[in-house]
Parts: structure tokens; C-alpha cells; sequence
């Protein structure tokens, strides 16, 4: 096991070149990378359906760690982390939470991108002193608007990728427009930067269990958010297709502290398409 950044120097490292580090915790091997200066309060990543290490975009995670220390992980069961993928979203925050603490942080700031967002969500309803502010990003939340329904958009999608010879998040986080476009082709291109100690990719067993756990999100009674009382950044393009920019909408009206940004002209990936821009009220917001 690695020493915990916690009681390490500085790290000062680009995406590109961030080693892949393990972490023992309950029997679990996690693998995770870290970067940026040591600051008190890391901001963690959590990540989207079927996503590893090497699927979060260079420039977002370059981005915020010029200013905050950045920790992103493979879920368990996924990429090269060990153990059996959870099929709800809640085992997966219990899993994040036991990755916290076993790094040893009594307090962080989240970064949840879609699957991710909702994973933040339950974190910050069960464990609310651990974390400080929040940003959620091509989310909703739980019994949102057509989020039981990304299960059959993502199928239709990846078919439509594998016809077109195209990686589906082409689709499913970009607009078809000549802007949204560009942007997927401009974003792919980034995630293959990385040449050296590449993340192994999600297996099918655990990119099913995943599907269910989002599907079983999207089919909750409502919570009630107004129990998350830390700062939240909401985030989105104007025409998600995977989890629909209404729930987007809902979030913000339903936190009670907290703001939107919407994306024009963007789908799932808006905070990918405006990367600068996201960036920067980022770091504004942390």
C-alpha cells in the first residue's frame, strides 16, 4: 500500500503523467491517482457509467488541480480496482466513503459527474460532515426525469457507435450540431493523451451493474434534498440526452444552497465542451 497523500509532500504533476497509485481498504485494492498542490481539502472525483481512470478530461482535471490537490478512483469492481461491482448507487457512496477515509481525510469537496453526481448526492445526505461543497454535473436526482431510461439510450447509442465507427460518447454526451460535434471529436482526442500506465477498461459484467444501479436511481421515491446543506455548483448542457438538463433544473431548486450553469448548444458533456469556462467557476466556486 502507498503512503496516504495526506502525510506526503507536494505533488505537483500534470494528468498526463500522474501515476496510478493502490489503497487497501476492507479488502478492497482501489486505484487512484492524485495531483496538484497539498491542500487541505482535496476535491475528489467521482466518475460517470462505464468510465476509468483515463476517461475524465485533462484539461478539467489539470484545470482545478493548478489550485486544490485532485484524487480521482476507480469504483469497485471497475478498471483496476478489485472487488465486485455494487448495483446500487448507495453501496457506491459507502464505497467512496470508505476510499476517503482510508486515505485519511475527515473532509473533502466532490466533483460528481452524471453516475457520479448521484453518488455525491447520497455522500453528502449520510455523511454530511465529511464533506465541505459540492459540484454535480450532468446529473439528477433520485426518481428524476428519464434517468431510468439511460439503460436503453446507452445500448442504442454504443450500436449506433459501433455501425458509425465511432466511440458512443460522440453521442451520447454531444449534440449532433457542427459545434457539438467538433467538441466530442476535440474531447476523445484528449482521454488518448495519456500514453503510459493506461487503466484497464470496465468489463461487461460491471458496466451491467452499474446500468441497474442507475436504473434503480432513477425509479427511487424522491428524496428530499433540502437535507444537503453544503454548497452546491450545478452543471449542465442544455440538451442532456442520457439524464434529461430538467433534473438539472430540479436539483437547484430543490438544494437549498445552491446555483446552475447551463451550457448552450452542449448535451451530457457540457462541462467537457466548456472545459474553460467550467473550469474557472469551478475554482471561483471551491
Amino acid at each position: 500500500m502507498n503512503e496516504s497523500p495526506a502525510v506526503r509532500d507536494n505533488v505537483t504533476t500534470s494528468w498526463q503523467d500522474a501515476p496510478t497509485r493502490r489503497l487497501s481498504a476492507a479488502g478492497v485494492q482501489f486505484a487512484y491517482r492524485e495531483l496538484g498542490p497539498n491542500t487541505d481539502v482535496p476535491v475528489v472525483f467521482l466518475t460517470h457509467l462505464a468510465a476509468v481512470l483515463d476517461n475524465w478530461d485533462p484539461r478539467v482535471v489539470d484545470g482545478i488541480a493548478a489550485k486544490h490537490r485532485v484524487i480521482t478512483f476507480d469504483n469497485r469492481g471497475v478498471g483496476a480496482s478489485s472487488g465486485s461491482t455494487p448495483t446500487t448507487i448507495e453501496e457506491m457512496a459507502r464505497d467512496a466513503v470508505l476510499f476517503i477515509r482510508a486515505l485519511g481525510f475527515d473532509q473533502v469537496d466532490l466533483f460528481g459527474f452524471s453516475m457520479g453526481g448521484m453518488i455525491a448526492q447520497v455522500i453528502a445526505h449520510e455523511e454530511p460532515q465529511l464533506v465541505r461543497k459540492l459540484i454535480i454535473a450532468g446529473t439528477g436526482p433520485a426518481g428524476g426525469v428519464g434517468i431510468d431510461k439511460v439503460t436503453r439510450i446507452s445500448y442504442l447509442d454504443t450500436a449506433r457507435g459501433l455501425l458509425t465507427r465511432q466511440d458512443p460518447k460522440q453521442y451520447l454526451f454531444f449534440t449532433r450540431t457542427p459545434n457539438g460535434i467538433r467538441a466530442g471529436k476535440e474531447f476523445l482526442a484528449r482521454l488518448e493523451e495519456r500514453t503510459n500506465d493506461r487503466d484497464k477498461a470496465i468489463t461487461v459484467r460491471a458496466f451491467r451493474a452499474q446500468l441497474k444501479a442507475i436504473h434503480r436511481w432513477g425509479l427511487q421515491k424522491p428524496a428530499n434534498l433540502a437535507t444537503i446543506h453544503q454548497p452546491v455548483l450545478v452543471a449542465n448542457g442544455e440538451s442532456d440526452k442520457m439524464v434529461p438538463t430538467t433534473n438539472s433544473f430540479d436539483l437547484e431548486r430543490r438544494i437549498p444552497n445552491s446555483q446552475l450553469v447551463i451550457y448552450p448548444d452542449a448535451g451530457h458533456g457540457g462541462v467537457f465542451q466548456f472545459h474553460q469556462d467550467f473550469v474557472q467557476r469551478a475554482l471561483e466556486f471551491l
